[in-house]
């Protein structure tokens, strides 16, 4: 546990805004993880009434995709954070310093503005569902601002990440894509 705490005060230098976003992503990572924990269970509970009951199931379908839907959009950031995402880095290795500076600054910003837009449109969305009280058409009429609620955090959490991914970088905390200068 002490390598695991060292590790994430070097990736975070001492900045008490990088460690608690690191904090949050962690959070939600673990959230994320309670909810496939709980999609899992609830799966094994509606097989076992099914099959070994004879019976019928009412919500369990339902709460398992919101489950899972939800459990990747929280988890995101806590990915992020760990850099868990399928990464290519042939272009960044070929670089210099100061390209793979500028390519760095250039995705994160980009990538800042493409999560900032599915933010807002998935507060609207979510706000939406809210204010007209949208309920599933099943039998189990979960409102759907609830399951709806993951977009907006989801994706605010991993705007919030990639910010102190961007200062991380300018800082000189962390190096561009993680890779040392050669």
């Amino acid at each position: 546990m002490a390598g695991q705490s060292s590790a994430a005060a070097a990736r975070t230098g001492g900045n008490p805004f990088l460690r608690a976003v690191a904090a949050i992503s962690t959070l939600a990572g673990w959230c994320s993880a309670g909810m496939l924990v709980a999609a899992v269970a609830i799966t094994c509970q509606m097989i076992f009434i099914r099959f070994v009951l004879n019976g019928s199931t009412v919500w369990q379908t339902e709460a398992v995709v919101y489950l899972v839907i939800a459990a990747t959009l929280v988890g995101l950031p806590y990915v992020q954070r760990l850099r868990g995402h399928v990464n290519v880095d042939l272009i960044p290795l070929s670089l210099g310093r100061s390209a793979r500076f500028v390519l760095c600054m250039v995705t994160l910003s980009i990538s800042i503005v493409i999560v900032a837009i599915m933010v807002y449109y998935g507060y609207d969305y979510w706000h939406i569902a809210w204010e007209r009280g949208w309920r599933s058409d099943t039998v189990w009429g979960v409102r759907l601002w609830i399951p709806y609620l993951s977009l907006p955090i989801g994706f605010g959490l991993l705007l919030l990440q990639l910010v102190a991914d961007l200062v991380a970088v300018l800082t000189g905390i962390e190096k561009p894509f993680g890779l040392e200068d050669s």
